[in-house]
């Protein structure tokens, strides 16, 4: 009797838990719906696929060794990053030492100094990913009658928003947009009042902000309650994206506009989604996550869909053949198609802004079919105009 094939192990960190528990754990449901799809397929190259996957707690200080640990004790195969730069770019350097195929799932230009030719990133932010995160929100605010011409950058005072901010300093000049106010704040921000206060003291025309996923509530809220209006407010904030916080703010979302990397909007249904998101929905509830996935789920199951073509492609689990080809092919994903360029990033970028339109309540089913999150930008993949200024987008409430 032939005995059965040994399981191909795929190793990452993600954060479980701590503030970013709720995306990574969307994105662990979209793997675990990749692996058993790929194993009823047969795995890969014959073999059954298994994860091999440790909580980070969201500390960097702790990936550098939960990745020697996945490649020297846990013996795995091949290794994926985890969530986002906090975390990804403290792998790197045992990536680099080792020599690993490393495909990240949220790092924004982890590697636009490190230029490791065998990294590559599932965001769709393209060559120059720190400014392409939040171009359309500049691109947008500059056709606008009357146009404005100030603008203020407030972020929370982290590695993550960093490049966010580095991107938004150089489309801001490209657009010839004066900066009027820059300031940051401490993650353990939890009045927000004065902060605003600072904001409309410049009395700028668009509000930039780069905030995490608690702090993103609080600014949400203490935005709408202060009096002050800017024309534009948004542009790199992490946590709208999330179903369960877009249910908790309900209308006062309305007329923020923000980046997103898919949404439920028919030029956006490439083959798979659906079905995939379907699946999801279905699991979500159970595993107490986000509800729909809209964020997570397309973007981390298209990491997968990278993985397997490459392996499919060469035959073989040799990180050096698995680099190469990836930087040379076109992969068919539930992101569409998905070709890598300089320093592993997207060839051509493909970020959205979205701006949330008539919410009313908290009902989570109104997110359902991008009616609320309306895609402003990029041109080709917009699903509605954009309401300006943002006051007014406010009175449709």
């Amino acid at each position: 009797m032939q005995s059965p094939a040994a399981p191909i192990r795929i190793g990452y960190c993600l954060s479980l838990t701590g503030p970013l528990a709720g995306n990574s754990r969307s994105a662990q449901l979209a793997h675990d719906i990749w692996r058993e799809d790929i194993n009823k397929r047969g795995g890969l190259l014959g073999r059954p696929v298994e994860f091999v996957c440790h909580d980070d707690q969201a500390e960097g200080s702790r990936v550098p060794g939960l990745y020697k640990r996945l490649i020297d004790e846990d013996k795995a195969d091949l290794v994926i990053g985890g969530y986002g730069t906090n975390t990804i770019l403290p792998a790197m350097p045992v990536i680099i030492e080792r020599r690993r195929f490393f495909v990240g799932l949220m790092g924004l230009g982890v590697n636009s100094t490190l230029a490791y030719p065998n990294y590559f990133a599932m965001i769709p932010t393209g060559p120059d990913p720190n400014a392409a995160l939040t171009e359309g929100f500049f691109a947008l605010a500059a056709g606008q009658t009357p146009r404005p011409t100030t603008v203020a950058l407030l972020s929370a005072d982290a590695e993550f928003s960093r490049n966010p901010i580095a991107g938004a300093k150089a489309n801001a000049a490209k657009h010839r947009f004066t900066i009027v106010h820059e300031a940051t704040y401490p993650l353990t921000t939890k009045d927000f009042a004065p902060v605003v206060d600072a904001v409309a003291a410049s009395r700028c025309d668009l509000l930039f902000l780069c905030s995490y996923l608690n702090d993103s509530v609080s600014l949400v809220r203490a935005i709408r309650a202060h009096l002050f209006r800017p024309k534009m407010v948004g542009a790199a904030m992490i946590g709208p994206q999330n179903t369960a916080v877009k249910a908790v703010l309900g209308s006062l979302l309305n007329g923020f506009v923000n980046y997103e990397y898919w949404a439920p909007v028919p030029r956006m249904m490439f083959p798979g989604v659906q079905d995939l998101l379907e699946i999801y929905q279905a699991r979500a509830s159970d595993a107490g996550i986000d509800p729909l996935g809209h964020y997570m789920a397309p973007l981390a199951y298209a990491q997968m869909q990278v993985v397997a073509q490459a392996v499919e492609a060469t035959g073989s689990f040799d990180d050096a053949s698995l680099s190469a080809y990836t930087r040379d092919a076109v992969f068919e994903t539930v992101m569409g198609a998905v070709r890598f360029g300089a320093n592993g990033e997207w060839q051509e970028p493909r970020v959205l802004q979205v701006q949330f339109q008539g919410i009313a309540g908290h009902d989570v089913d109104q997110f359902r079919n991008g009616s609320r999150q309306v895609v402003v930008s990029p041109p080709g993949y917009a699903s509605g105009a954009l309401r300006f200024p943002y006051a007014d987008a406010l009175s449709t409430e």
